[in-house]
């Protein structure tokens, strides 16, 4: 209980933190059964906070779906509702790079693998580049 009074954590994550203390399997299922029959614990809940943390953050779906996979959780929900993608990669762009085009295609390239890396997925920093080449049309 004061692991959840800290922060979300997925199921997954709470099985581990009570093996990882010594308790019996039986013991953890228990547990974590009760806290989600409770309502202190919900992995949707958990998706949703992290994908919330994760977007301010500036990191794409790609990004936070491989870490939600990693925490034990794959809400796809949770990313959909969440935010307008081309938008956030707009953002991301041009608080590192401003509103600038890449003048060469070295430089694109090295900002693509900037974005990619940040998690977002090709067609969105397809379709940014093409906006940042013809503002105000697509």
């Amino acid at each position: 209980m004061r692991y959840l009074s800290r922060r979300e954590y997925s199921s997954s994550e709470l099985r581990q933190k009570l093996r990882h203390k010594g308790y019996s399997e039986a013991m953890v299922e228990q547990v974590v059964a009760d806290l989600a029959a409770e309502g202190f614990q919900s992995d949707s809940r958990f998706a949703e906070v992290f994908v919330r943390s994760r977007v301010e953050k500036g990191y794409g779906a790609y990004w936070i779906r491989e870490e939600l996979r990693q925490r034990g959780v794959d809400i796809e929900e949770a990313l959909e509702k969440e935010r307008n993608w081309d938008e956030l990669v707009r953002k991301v762009y041009i608080k590192k790079y401003g509103e600038t085009i890449p003048d060469s295609l070295e430089q694109r390239a090295a900002r693509e693998r900037f974005l990619r890396r940040r998690g977002f997925e090709s067609d969105h920093i397809r379709r940014l580049f093409k906006r940042l080449r013809h503002p105000g049309g697509e």
